[in-house]
């Protein structure tokens, strides 16, 4: 049975050929994709890493230690609870508008967000007033973000050719790791340039500052992309959903539980890999630095490892590779603490390597294709926007605050965080096991159509 994706025009899910695709624009498109999604990562990372480390301080003085780290972890979930009702707005109007319009406009979203953040005056300048307006440029950055997944998702998917659709899915997701290591990269050169008391003072608003540099780099190379060939088809055929988001809530309820489902595990553990570790590190006398050096190899590690694992996904299935990975991550979540509580790097190195770069890229890597062919083109950047955004307020955006109080004041009660973490795995776990497998090549060889056909349940 052949499995070329131009050979199923009618199965494709795809509404267009790969044929009529000019493969330049296909290449410009997942450019794209790739470095917008880097920089709306960066943009909401670099928060992330401040609120363990600087923000507290900056924002919210007169509490405790301890207290100081919740409350700035709780501005960081805010900008979460956001990203749903910004994926609500930009599904509308990219399932309506086009893919395209959406991602220039969450992008000047993000940007302005990050970049205002880095102009705040903090506490002792003009008071209440200076957390207050850090919460309204969270939820700014949450909405930003809540859009750029879907879109940057879609128009590397909607581009790909159906039996490379994982692997070149999966490269859009490279923005979280390049995103991460730009982050901590950004705070770990700042830390390590100048003293202590310049880097509390004004130094760790560069990070934020610089960020504009790249938004305007990556503005201008998505004004240079087509819009996606699958949403021209739509517009073409006039097959446009007048309520897009009503009507995948109404029509494909259990595939978005689904999606969060399977979503669950690899959120929630990497905000717990990677913001809650620079809180705890710390109070178990590791290096603030040490930590950051880590996270950032991680990072890198993980631009080779979410490609590898998306092409693994085209071969084996998405099903197996997300069960693979969660996996990976319940087994991991004890001795991730045992090897972090060592204090010693290569340890340390060695268990963000295993957990994240294998057990977590596993999940995050095949999440593209697997959501784009779990629903049809007219509600695509819908469905691929809503349930993903909710499992991140539910999962990743309470992480950090849920691990802190968890821990406790003394950071001893790691068993209760370890125990979060394996029951993440086996939500995502449960939901893989419930989901059909929709990779194409896979689908043929086992004799089904050649696409999942999403309109055959809900």
């Amino acid at each position: 049975m052949t499995t070329n994706s131009a050979a199923h025009p009618h199965l494709s899910g795809q509404t267009v050929s790969d044929a009529a695709i000019d493969p330049a624009m296909r290449k410009r498109a997942l450019v794209s994709s790739v470095l917008g999604s880097c920089i709306e990562w960066y943009d909401f990372y670099v928060y992330g890493v401040a609120a363990a480390i600087i923000l507290n301080s900056q924002f919210f003085p007169n509490v405790s230690a301890f207290t100081g780290i919740l409350l700035a972890f709780s501005t960081y979930a805010i900008g979460f609870a956001a990203r749903p009702i910004g994926g609500v707005v930009f599904a509308h109007f990219g399932d309506r508008v086009g893919r395209k319009k959406m991602l220039m406009m969450t992008l000047g979203l993000m940007g302005f967000g990050t970049f205002a953040i880095g102009c705040l005056p903090n506490f002792q300048t003009i008071g209440v007033a200076a957390p207050i307006l850090l919460v309204v440029l969270r939820i700014v950055q949450g909405l930003g973000v809540g859009g750029e997944w879907g879109g940057a998702a879609l128009m590397a998917t909607e581009y790909a050719p159906a039996e490379r659709r994982g692997f070149l899915g999966s490269w859009p997701q490279i923005g979280v790791p390049a995103g991460t290591l730009l982050a901590n990269g950004a705070f770990f050169l700042a830390l390590s340039a100048m003293p202590t008391d310049a880097f509390e003072s004004w130094g760790w608003r560069l990070p934020f500052l610089s960020s504009i540099l790249l938004v305007a780099l990556s503005f201008y190379i998505r004004s240079k992309v087509a819009e996606s060939p699958v949403f021209e088809e739509l517009k073409k055929k006039g097959d446009i959903e007048k309520l897009p988001v009503v009507a995948v809530i109404k029509k494909r309820p259990v595939t978005i539980l689904r999606v969060i489902m399977v979503r669950f595990a690899e959120n929630a553990n990497y905000y717990i890999y990677t913001t809650f570790l620079l809180a705890y590190g710390p109070e178990i006398l590791i290096e603030k630095n040490t930590i950051l050096l880590a996270i950032m190899i991680m990072a890198g590690i993980g631009i080779f490892t979410i490609p590898l694992w998306g092409w693994v996904s085209d071969t084996v299935g998405r099903r197996y590779t997300i069960l693979a990975g969660a996996a990976t991550m319940a087994l991991m979540a004890f001795p991730f603490f045992w090897a972090v509580q060592t204090g010693h790097f290569l340890m340390i190195l060695l268990v963000l390597v295993i957990t994240c770069n294998i057990g977590r890229d596993l999940c995050y890597s095949v999440q593209p294709a697997f959501f784009t062919e779990l629903f049809e083109p007219k509600l695509r950047y819908s469905g691929a926007s809503v349930g993903p955004q909710v499992a991140a307020v539910l999962a990743g955006g309470f992480a950090p605050l849920l691990a802190t109080a968890m821990i406790g004041p003394d950071f001893d009660r790691y068993w209760l965080v370890a125990g979060y973490m394996i029951f993440t795995s086996l939500i995502t776990i449960a939901g893989a096991l419930w989901s059909p497998e929709t990779a194409p090549a896979v689908r043929a060889r086992r004799g089904l159509s050649f696409e999942h056909d999403p309109t055959t349940g809900r």
